[in-house]
């Protein structure tokens, strides 16, 4: 059997009938099996976190941007925690608890932490309802920067605006926007490293490359259930469909090869660089993903929109989750990064 396939566990068998915390539960703790909760410290260490990122995508794009939402925070826990926390926390990840990072501002409702007291709130909180922990960063008095603070959600919990998450996609991530109302921190409660912490580069932009990595999988998902389709109906064989799934498998290739490809290059230049060569993963498989969407639904046809057709809620998980913000910055930072020799074509 080949690395690549004992770096990926078995997915398939996960019970989607079971209630999204348990299906999500169970998926995060069989993805994380074996995985070491630090930053890598060798390609090959990465490419086998990527890949696991890249089945979940291909297998379930909301389990995949959970996983993902889980190894950042812990990730960040181990990098910039005390010591003895961040062993607790991690202890309580492979004990089945689920993490994910709620960084994004809700207008008008800045999460502070005063007084031992968290007020405010959290927009796109993925996984609200169905996480242990969330790592948050919130405005502290004094300062221009963010303390983090991991939230044990069971004392001390949020109040779920689910209403909110009225989307075409990616509606099982369960991303709503969560408030505190002057909640008094627990002993449970933990903060992680010092304000500003978050905001450190190139581990704040170079992380993408995580959630980067669930794209490609999410694009080769396309093509498997494309294939799936043409295959079932026997329309495999009919020349324009053939050529339509060759292009959708060259897109998919290619976005696979475009993460592995960055993956190395991160552990060959300038931790200063970094930041550029994942923006350019970013546009070059958003790219793709575009692509590959328009291919599908031509295949496909109307069944694509047949909501009951499986197809279609990867489809539109895909198109969801391909709007990252600021995709005209990422290809800025790319070509002010190329334009100054810091980034290098090669092969």
């Amino acid at each position: 059997m080949s690395d690549r396939m004992t770096d990926t566990p078995d997915l398939a068998s996960l019970d989607r009938d079971a209630g999204d915390s348990a299906y999500m539960a169970a998926g995060i703790a069989r993805l994380q099996t074996g995985l070491a909760f630090d930053d890598p410290a060798d390609a090959a260490t990465y490419r086998i976190l990527l890949r696991r990122l890249y089945a979940a995508g291909r297998f379930d794009l909301p389990l995949g941007r959970l996983f993902e939402g889980h190894i950042d925070a812990l990730q960040i826990i181990n990098r910039y925690g005390d010591t003895n926390a961040a062993a607790a926390l991690h202890a309580a990840a492979r004990q089945g608890a689920c993490f994910g990072v709620w960084n994004a501002p809700l207008a008008g409702e800045a999460l502070t932490l005063a007084h031992d007291r968290l007020d405010g709130g959290k927009a796109f909180a993925s996984g609200a309802g169905l996480l242990s922990h969330a790592l948050v960063s919130a405005e502290v008095p004094d300062s221009d920067a963010k303390q983090l603070l991991v939230v044990d959600l069971a004392r001390t919990p949020p109040t779920l605006d689910t209403d909110w998450w009225q989307v075409l996609g990616m509606q099982r991530s369960h991303t709503h926007l969560v408030r505190w109302h002057e909640a008094p921190l627990s002993d449970h409660d933990i903060r992680i490293g010092q304000p500003g912490d978050y905001e450190r580069e190139p581990w704040l932009s170079a992380g993408a490359l995580r959630f980067v990595a669930v794209h490609a999988g999410g694009i080769a998902g396309l093509f498997d259930g494309v294939r799936r389709h043409l295959v079932t109906r026997q329309r495999e064989g009919d020349p324009h469909q053939a050529a339509r799934l060759g292009r959708l498998f060259g897109l998919a290739d290619s976005a696979a090869a475009v993460v592995d490809r960055t993956a190395t290059r991160l552990y060959e230049t300038d931790a200063d660089h970094h930041p550029a060569l994942v923006a350019n993963a970013r546009s070059a498989v958003l790219d793709a993903g575009e692509q590959a969407l328009t291919l599908a639904q031509q295949c496909v046809g109307l069944s694509a929109f047949f909501e009951t057709d499986p197809l279609c809620a990867h489809m539109a998980d895909l198109m969801v989750y391909l709007r990252q913000p600021a995709p005209d910055a990422q290809r800025v930072k790319t070509g002010t990064a190329a334009a100054a020799g810091h980034i290098e074509l090669s092969l």
